[in-house]
């Protein structure tokens, strides 16, 4: 049966078993959005914005098992995403974008809306196909969606000139695919998994530090139960929240940049590290030199080789899934004799208690002005740690990653590796469309969600009910903490000025707005919000300009060379 590129790529979608598109018509698409109306399976979500597009895919994607798709036109189109596959390419988020390109004959012509999408995101996407011949179509969409689901995931883009979408071929679509360039190993070395048990049962100071990885490959259960039976301290990074209770007594916090003193400490003093699914990056370890300690041995788990030894030296580097390399892991564990140094292990966990006896993310609290970080903990208390919760990127990020509790994977949606502002509403639009009846919150300050404010729009078509919580200090809080630090307090450009009323704005959406300005209003007006079951609610906190985030490990500093409230 003869079917025109668009026709091919609609039923290829379909045999993908995609629910949602998120996109935003234009001239080189219009083809593929006819196709999409012309059939009910698939729900396209307009967007106001096409960053907001691949936010809302990469939000869908996170929270889920499945895998988010956009749909954006050439040109700007292609652009004005880049930031948002970008920053599923940093967090290794598992996505297909499909991109209208000019027809192929006017490819290197500087036509109307053209760019050179294949060489603009050749750098921020796992792999990308620009498709000249229609007959080639399924098998690319197929290669896309194996390609972003294996091995270490990440963003696939497929780019698709007007003229292929026209054109017409025999409809087929394979059940598999293999690629002779890309056979990822999955399955770890057995001789060096068993390695690394052995130097866990004789370590003396462990320390698990697990990331993004474990969550990506839902390996949580997996390695809950492999903590647990060995009875180590874990710590996390900011991607891997939830990976491990964070309301488990063994579990001693986030570490890293503004991770908690107890975590650092004892990731910078442990004799035996087993790492698993992170990747030692710079806000995690700060500077490299610090981190190296001769007597340490490091194991490293993770499905991506070139992650290992990339900027730490590794002793044990086990390359494959982390959730089967943790299952096997625990058979070994179990079937080992107890360990002989049960003692020495008693005593750093004594140590470790004493390194947290320093309570190092205490605050003054106020009567008369609203603590950022109160608000945070009153959002954990009235959802019961159980929200779906999104962010931008900031000290608001910061402390919800520091006060609310995730004990489940895929419940803390941010974009770590990019750092991106305005990822926090459009990525909540995709949290709240996967996952209908959840409860979540977009935890943000008035100057992220002024990146992608459009998407209330959005918000209101498709009736999201997500709640915002705007910690609003008139600052961008994070970039005046550093020019409080490290600038001679010259706040240069960063004070915001001018601020839209946000109640009435989110009115003219045609949705609720609170402003909230006092400590003791902050509980009843999160009530009030989350019991507004079908309406998205815009929670307008004014707080306080002053407060910064502690712990800080300075840029290019070791992870024991924290900044705390205290010494200020």
């Amino acid at each position: 049966m003869a079917l025109t590129g668009a026709e091919i790529l609609i039923r290829c979608l379909q045999e993908e078993g995609v629910e949602y598109v998120f996109g935003y018509p234009g001239g080189a698409v219009l083809n593929l959005y006819d196709e999409l109306f012309k059939q009910t399976r698939i729900k396209h979500v307009l967007v106001r914005h096409e960053q907001g597009a691949v936010h809302a895919a990469d939000g869908y994607s996170r929270s889920s098992q499945k895998i988010g798709v956009a749909m954006v036109t050439s040109g700007p189109g292609v652009t004005n995403a880049v930031t948002g596959i970008a920053t599923a390419y940093m967090d290794s988020v598992p996505m297909v974008i499909v991109t209208g390109q000019v027809p192929t004959s006017a490819i290197g012509q500087d036509a109307f809306q053209e760019c050179d999408t294949v060489g603009i995101t050749r750098p921020c996407v796992k792999h990308n196909f620009l498709v000249k011949d229609v007959a080639n179509l399924a098998l690319t969409v197929k290669k896309a969606f194996y390609l972003a689901t294996t091995g270490r995931p990440g963003p696939v883009l497929v780019d698709i000139p007007k003229d292929v979408s026209q054109a017409t071929a025999e409809w087929s679509y394979p059940k598999a695919v293999t690629m002779r360039s890309y056979n990822p190993v999955t399955r770890g070395h057995a001789g060096q998994i068993k390695k690394a048990v052995q130097l866990l049962l004789e370590a003396k100071r462990p320390m698990i530090y697990t990331g993004g990885g474990v969550v990506l490959n839902d390996a949580a259960e997996s390695l809950t139960r492999l903590v647990r039976l060995l009875g180590y301290p874990c710590t996390s990074t900011l991607m891997g929240l939830g990976g491990f209770p964070g309301t488990d007594p063994q579990f001693t916090g986030m570490l890293g940049m503004h991770g908690t003193y107890e975590s650092n400490m004892a990731m910078q003093h442990c004799d035996v590290l087993l790492a698993v699914g992170a990747r030692f990056d710079d806000r995690v370890i700060g500077n490299p030199a610090h981190f190296y300690r001769a007597d340490r041995k490091i194991i490293h788990i993770d499905i991506d080789p070139s992650s290992i030894s990339k900027r730490v030296k590794v002793d044990v580097p086990i390359v494959g899934y982390v959730r089967d390399v943790l299952d096997e892991m625990v058979k070994l564990v179990e079937s080992s004799p107890p360990r002989a140094g049960a003692a020495e292990v008693k005593a750093w966990w004594t140590e470790i208690k004493a390194w947290q006896a320093k309570d190092c993310l205490r605050y003054d609290h106020s009567k008369t002005v609203i603590k950022p970080q109160h608000v945070v903990e009153k959002l954990y208390e009235i959802t019961g740690g159980d929200a779906f919760v999104t962010s931008d990127v900031g000290q608001h990020q910061m402390w919800v990653a520091q006060y609310y509790r995730f004990d489940k994977p895929r419940r803390w949606i941010n974009s770590g590796g990019l750092g991106t502002m305005g990822f926090g509403l459009p990525a909540a639009m995709g949290v709240q469309l996967v996952n209908p009846g959840a409860t979540v919150a977009c935890v943000t300050g008035e100057a992220s969600i002024q990146m992608c404010i459009q998407e209330l729009s959005t918000c209101k078509q498709y009736h999201l009910p997500i709640k915002i919580v705007n910690l609003n200090n008139r600052y961008m809080g994070m970039v005046r903490q550093w020019q409080e630090f490290f600038y001679g307090n010259r706040y240069a450009e960063s004070y915001m000025d001018a601020l839209p009323d946000f109640v009435k704005l989110a009115e003219a959406y045609g949705h609720v707005g609170l402003k909230v300005e006092r400590p003791g209003d902050v509980e009843g007006a999160l009530r009030e919000a989350f019991a507004q079951k079908e309406r998205l609610v815009f929670l307008d906190f004014i707080t306080d300009q002053t407060e910064n985030v502690f712990p800080m490990v300075p840029g290019g500093k070791g992870l024991t060379e924290m900044i705390l409230a205290e010494e200020l």
